[in-house]
């Protein structure tokens, strides 16, 4: 589908996989997020993208609750997942994180092996209920992570002792072995090398086939490369949402221009 088609489609309500309106964050009396209203799109790649400290990764961690993690940290608005409201107090944040999945910054295998890895988020879930099914979805999961086959024979050993490109493919088998609808990544690839950063997008643009992704990175060019809509934060406000070569080619707001033109940041 062409960027024009894209412009074109009308997104009805089974497209859109999280909605978010009047989204604000504070962190004590600091108000780090204000006012972010934005639709994200089922199978696709969404990128938040923008200068330090400008809200990106606090908005990403609303959308799976990791916020309320942080004492001092209060969200108010509106945050759906397939039309159902995540901060209601009936949902559980555990089972919430099992459906959206998240990936950080640096690679965080656990102390086990790679297949205790990729099998704890299943067992604490209970969706294996035998040893087979386990073995299956830990194999799935590395499939889909591009791991399978520089892992499938040391399984046993520690995912501590991969590389660290392998260590955050393992990350995202880790992720992905939940069954998750939704995949945030924060600056996935901040730790890599350019060959891992290149195998991690490449990785991206296949898991979009199944999941709605999000990533936020401090690369304009990451963006341009693995994402179809994007988002740009400034000040802790969404300045402006849309197709991915449209924000980069011919942005509406001029603080969108002088970000990606390099005048701010």
């Amino acid at each position: 589908m062409n960027d024009m088609q894209l412009d074109q489609r009308v997104v009805g309500s089974d497209d859109i996989k999280i909605s978010a309106r009047n989204c604000q964050v504070f962190y004590g009396d600091t108000h780090a997020i204000k006012d972010v209203t934005v639709d994200i799109e089922d199978k696709m790649v969404t990128a938040f993208i923008g200068p330090s400290g400008c809200g990106k990764s606090t908005f990403l961690r609303c959308l799976n609750r990791m916020n309320d993690t942080i004492e001092s940290c209060r969200v108010e608005g509106d945050i759906r997942l397939d039309g159902e409201d995540i901060y209601d107090k009936r949902v559980d944040p555990v089972q919430l994180r099992a459906k959206v999945g998240m990936v950080f910054q640096k690679p965080n295998p656990f102390p086990k092996s790679i297949y205790d890895n990729v099998a704890y988020g299943p067992k604490i879930h209970g969706l294996a209920r035998t040893k087979a099914e386990l073995d299956e979805i830990v194999e799935r999961s590395l499939r889909r992570a591009a791991l399978w086959n520089e892992a499938k024979d040391r399984l046993q050993e520690p995912g501590t002792g991969l590389s660290g490109g392998q260590q955050q493919r393992l990350c995202i088998a880790r992720a992905v072995a939940t069954g998750p609808e939704v995949l945030l990544m924060d600056e996935p690839c901040s730790a890599l090398d350019p060959i891992a950063t290149a195998q991690v997008e490449e990785l991206i643009d296949e898991l979009r086939q199944s999941y709605s992704v999000v990533i936020v990175t401090h690369s304009m060019q990451q963006a341009a490369r693995v994402s179809q809509k994007t988002a740009f934060f400034h000040l802790g406000n969404l300045v402006e949402f849309g197709v991915t070569s449209k924000i980069f080619t011919n942005p509406e707001d001029p603080r969108t221009e002088s970000y990606i033109t390099g005048r701010i940041g």
